[in-house]
């Protein structure tokens, strides 16, 4: 897994840098204004899971997918619901890497 950087917007914006999403996942870090951009630019549909290390009640949180369609690009917001307690990251993983691109942002909140 590749350890994706987390680049602070300015209030007057910046330039995003997007890196190719790694076929093994990427890890990012958590929290209040973080986004994980998704840019696809493939043919099909790719799907972006954010796994939810937490329990309720002894049974484990479901993890979240969320599609994103050929040609579109997603901000996913990347609580710390989502943040491993042994890494201190989120995990990410992807079904399928061709054309995927990806930037972690946070936004001041």
């Amino acid at each position: 897994m590749a350890a994706l950087p987390t680049a602070v917007m300015p209030l007057t914006g910046g330039a995003i840098e997007f890196t190719p999403a790694a076929g093994g996942g990427d890890t990012c870090q958590t929290g209040a204004g973080v986004l994980l951009l998704v840019k696809n630019g493939d043919a099909s549909s790719h799907t972006v899971t954010l796994a939810t290390p937490g329990t309720v009640n002894g049974l484990a949180i479901a993890d979240r997918a969320i599609v994103v369609p050929a040609g579109d690009e997603l901000g996913i917001p990347v609580t710390n619901d989502y943040r491993n307690p042994s890494t201190g990251r989120a995990a990410i993983t992807y079904d399928g890497v061709t054309s995927v691109e990806v930037a972690v942002i946070r936004v001041p909140v």
